[in-house]
C-alpha cells in the first residue's frame, strides 16, 4: 500500500488539497488536486496530475465536516488504496510564537485558537478541518504551515505601527500574510536561476485576497498586509488600506458597531462595494457596466500605488511576478498594473501578455516581468513530510 500526505488549505466555502505519493521517488509525487466545494452544492472534485478527471460527485448538505469523511473514504478506498501517514494545512496566522511549521497537538491548537482576533474571519476556518480530521483520525499526525512566517525577515522597522510601544510587546504590528505561495514563488525563482532570485523582486499574488511582496534573495522585505488580512490591496470583498479615521467616523458618528463593521470591511468592501455587481474579477472584466469598470481601475491603480511603495523598500526593481488566479489568468490586469509602473522601467509585451506567456517583458524592459503559477499545496506536503516524520 503506498504512503501518502494530504495538503489541506481551507477557504470561505471551499477546501483546496493535494495528495502526494512518497514513493518510489524522494520527491513528493502529486497524485491528485481537488476541492471540496462547501457552498450551496456541496461537492467532491479532483484531477490527477496530467488533468484527467478523478473524482466529480456530489456531497451531503453538512459537508463542512462530513466532506472531509468523504475525502478520506475516496482517498484510501477508491485511489488506489493509499495510506495516509500525514496530513499538513495552511494556517492563516502564525503570531509572533509560530514561525515555522509545527506539529499539531491539543495546546498548539488552543494556542492557534487564541490568535482569532488577528484573524477573526480567517482562522477558524483553517483550524475547523484540523479538529475534524483529529476527530476522524486520531493516530494521524498534522502539521500547521503558517502564512505569516515567510515575513519573519522583516526588519523591525518595517514590521512596527507609530503606536504606543508597549502594544507592539502585545503583538500589535504588521505580519504579513500569503506566504506559502511567495515561499513558493521565491523557490521557482531559485529554480530557474540563482541570478534570478537574488534580483530586487516584487511578487504580486493577486486573487479574491491579493497582496504583494517584496523579495530578494528568497527573503521578504516588505509586503502591503499588516496586522490584518485587510490591509493592503483592494481585493474581492476587503476594502484594503484604508485611512483609519473613516473607522473611527463609522463607529462614533454613524454608531455601527464592532460585527457590522467587520463584516462590511470583510465581506461588503473591495471589488464588490465599488462595482455592486460582484466581488469576481471576471464578471467585472466582462461588464461594460461604469462602475464595474471604476473598480478594475482602482484595483490596478492601487497595485501599482503599493509596487511603487515596494520598489522603494527594496531600493530598486529588477523583477515583477504576476501568480494567483487574477495574476496568472487576467491579461488586462497585468497591462493596466504594468503600464502604471512604466516610470520605473517596467515595460510589458502585449502579445505575451496576451498569451499568458512566462515572461511577458520587452526584451529591452528594464525589469523582468513573469508569470508563475502558485502551489501552496506542494509548499505544506513538503513541510508536512519533514515535520510529521513521513
Amino acid at each position: 500500500m503506498r504512503q501518502a500526505i494530504l495538503a489541506l488549505n481551507a477557504g470561505s466555502s471551499s477546501i483546496k488539497f493535494g495528495l502526494y505519493d512518497l514513493e518510489p521517488s524522494t520527491e513528493l509525487q502529486l497524485v491528485s488536486r481537488g476541492k471540496l466545494d462547501l457552498g450551496d452544492a456541496p461537492r467532491l472534485s479532483a484531477k490527477a496530475a496530467d488533468g484527467t478527471m478523478q473524482c466529480d460527485r456530489p456531497l451531503a448538505a453538512d459537508a463542512r465536516d462530513a466532506g472531509i469523511g468523504d475525502l478520506l473514504r475516496w482517498i484510501e478506498s477508491e485511489l488506489g488504496g493509499r495510506k495516509l501517514v500525514c496530513a499538513g494545512h495552511r494556517i492563516v496566522h502564525g503570531g509572533r510564537e509560530f514561525v515555522e511549521p509545527v506539529r499539531l497537538t491539543p495546546v498548539v491548537i488552543e494556542a492557534l485558537d487564541r490568535l482569532t482576533p488577528l484573524a477573526p474571519l480567517h482562522q477558524p476556518r483553517s483550524l475547523a478541518p484540523i479538529r475534524t480530521l483529529a476527530a476522524l483520525r486520531p493516530d494521524l499526525p498534522q502539521v500547521g504551515c503558517f502564512d505569516t512566517a515567510f515575513h519573519q525577515t522583516m526588519d523591525p522597522i518595517v514590521s512596527r505601527f507609530a503606536l504606543p510601544r508597549k502594544y507592539d510587546a502585545d503583538g500589535i504590528r504588521r505580519y504579513g500574510f500569503h506566504g506559502l505561495s511567495y515561499e513558493y514563488i521565491a523557490g521557482r525563482l531559485k529554480a530557474i536561476s540563482p541570478a534570478l532570485a537574488a534580483k530586487r523582486t516584487i511578487v504580486a499574488h493577486l486573487g479574491n485576497g491579493a497582496s504583494l511582496c517584496a523579495m530578494r534573495d528568497g527573503r521578504s522585505f516588505d509586503t502591503t498586509m499588516g496586522f490584518s488580512a485587510l490591509d493592503g490591496l483592494v481585493m474581492g470583498t476587503r476594502c484594503g488600506a484604508i485611512d483609519p479615521g473613516v473607522l473611527l467616523y463609522f463607529v462614533l458618528e454613524r454608531g455601527i458597531a464592532g460585527e457590522a463593521l467587520q463584516h462590511m470591511l470583510y465581506e461588503e468592501s473591495g471589488l464588490l462595494g465599488i462595482s455592486g455587481i460582484s466581488g469576481d474579477m471576471r464578471t467585472l472584466e466582462a461588464s461594460d457596466n461604469p462602475h464595474a469598470r471604476e473598480a478594475v481601475e482602482l484595483f490596478a491603480f492601487r497595485a501599482a500605488r503599493e509596487a511603487a511603495a515596494l520598489a522603494n523598500t527594496l531600493g530598486g526593481l529588477e523583477c515583477l511576478v504576476f501568480t494567483a488566479g487574477i495574476g496568472e489568468r487576467s491579461a488586462p490586469v497585468r497591462k493596466a498594473i504594468c503600464e502604471r509602473l512604466d516610470w520605473l522601467g517596467v515595460a510589458i509585451d502585449e502579445p505575451s501578455n496576451a498569451a499568458h506567456a512566462g515572461i511577458i517583458s520587452q526584451p529591452d524592459s528594464k525589469v523582468e516581468i513573469r508569470v508563475v503559477a502558485t502551489d501552496e499545496e506542494s509548499i505544506i506536503a513538503r513541510h508536512a513530510r519533514e515535520q510529521g516524520d513521513a
